[in-house]
């Protein structure tokens, strides 16, 4: 009631005669003649109420503080500046003495604007005063710790470039009453930022654009909101150093661990404790990697994929081992495994398959030993005055061949052993061009993603 009992004594005052007059050119002079003003703060500063008033809004970044990518928070330090107009006062600047006065800003109606993805509570310092210009212009300006949401992107980590929003709105009033222009141009901003800003960190401020927004509600009234989009880019060097390098280095390590001999112990040993090393690596420089539910970084899939093949040579190097150590004792190569690994494979991998000795020698021995049972058979029937040399070399004829049928035996094992150290061969080159493949590939990733983020 008492503001209602305000506004209608001094209101239609203001309405006939705005002008501000001085006694005198000096501020206990002009604040005096100010002081009956000051009893409107409680109402928007316009003659009538169908009146817009229009709020220019624009920010100054002057550090980048941080971004939490678990928490989906980036975090900025801005000076916030906002222009509007009171219809209520204005004065000659040569009879009141000056243009402008700074004045609390408890003596004046303050727009009620905020920013929609604020997260917590501006713990910057307060500032209490505000500009008053002679043609009624009043200029507010403070400092704002911003601790604002943002949907963070983070699968080209830790090339990636994140793009955040700062939507400034009036809480209470709406499009009809309060509309939010821009105050300054969005590439003046970016150039101002770049030149004042001393606080990135790791991120860097790539662009600052802005857009206006409406916002209906149900009942049909429109709220009118200014968003400004802050693209900050993170320095990818620290990563590419300590993640990148050393993972691409323990690759290429283990890489070079096939050109050991398979058959000594020292490979699987050597490939073992790269393993166990990697393990170490990657929890040591885990509280690096981003930590969020939306997306997998793509350099977790290539850490996974490192400790994979890692893990997968070892296994094969086990393989060829037991291959050497045992093949004598397996059974022949299957017929798929002969067509798969030593003909197609083999041909991939530029390893010709051994050409298999001719199977004459089976068919030699069945006739050697039938030859043998005959000469046994015809000895029994034959006359006792056989000569005794001629039983001996009989005797020993047998001998040999028994021991022909066994070293041809022998032979044959020994073929089905080379087949199968043949097949492991095949699949320890296979595997080394696979790490070939894998280590090409993920440079030229690396570079390309890394060039595609500086472009943007």
């Amino acid at each position: 009631m008492s503001t209602v009992a305000i506004l209608t004594i001094i209101l239609p005052v203001f309405c006939g005669a705005v002008e501000v007059n001085c006694s005198q050119p000096d501020h206990p002079s002009f604040l005096a003649a100010l002081s009956p003003a000051f009893d409107l703060s409680a109402i928007r500063p316009v003659e009538n109420q169908k009146t817009c008033t229009n709020i220019s809004v624009h920010f100054t970044l002057y550090g980048i503080l941080g971004v939490d990518e678990k928490s989906q928070l980036l975090i900025t330090y801005i000076w916030l500046y906002y222009w509007w107009k009171n219809e209520f006062i204005s004065w000659d600047p040569v009879q009141c003495g000056t243009d402008k006065i700074s004045l609390p800003k408890e003596k004046f109606w303050i727009p009620d604007i905020v920013i929609n993805e604020f997260m917590e509570e501006n713990k910057a310092p307060s500032v209490p005063y505000l500009y008053l210009y002679n043609d009624g212009k009043i200029k507010d300006t403070f400092p704002v710790r911003v601790v604002s949401s943002c949907n963070l992107n983070i699968y080209t980590f830790p090339f990636d470039i994140q793009n955040c929003s700062l939507t400034f709105n009036s809480y209470v009033y709406y499009a009809q009453e309060i509309k939010i222009f821009l105050g300054r141009d969005p590439k003046t901003i970016t150039e101002l930022s770049k030149n004042v800003m001393t606080t990135m960190g790791e991120w860097e401020l790539v662009d600052i654009t802005a857009q206006k927004l409406v916002n209906n509600d149900e009942s049909g009234l429109y709220t009118d909101m200014l968003a400004f989009y802050v693209r900050v880019r993170r320095r990818a060097t620290m990563y590419v150093v300590n993640l990148l390098l050393p993972s691409c280095f323990l690759i290429t390590l283990d890489l070079f661990s096939f050109l050991l001999p398979a058959e000594s112990t020292d490979r699987s040993s050597f490939k073992m404790t790269l393993i166990l090393g990697y393990t170490v690596f990657l929890l040591i420089m885990n509280d690096l990697l981003p930590v969020t539910g939306n997306t997998i970084p793509l350099i977790n899939v290539f850490f996974s994929l490192c400790l994979a093949l890692m893990v997968a040579s070892l296994l094969e190097t086990i393989l060829i081992t037991n291959l050497l150590s045992n093949s004598a004792d397996f059974s022949p190569v299957p017929r798929w495994i002969r067509i798969l690994v030593l003909n197609c494979l083999g041909c991939l991998v530029c390893m010709p398959q051994k050409t298999e000795k001719p199977k004459n020698s089976d068919k030699r021995t069945m006739s050697v030993v039938a030859e043998m049972k005959a000469d046994e058979g015809t000895g029994t029937e034959g006359p006792a005055e056989e000569d005794e040399a001629l039983m001996e070399l009989k005797s020993l004829s047998r001998v040999l061949q028994a021991i022909r049928c066994e070293v041809e035996q022998q032979q044959n094992g020994k073929q089905s052993s080379e087949e199968w150290i043949q097949v492991g061969f095949i699949i320890d080159r296979l595997l080394f061009g696979l790490y070939i493949a894998f280590i090409s590939v993920s440079f030229f990733t690396i570079i390309i993603v890394w060039i595609k983020s500086y472009n943007q």
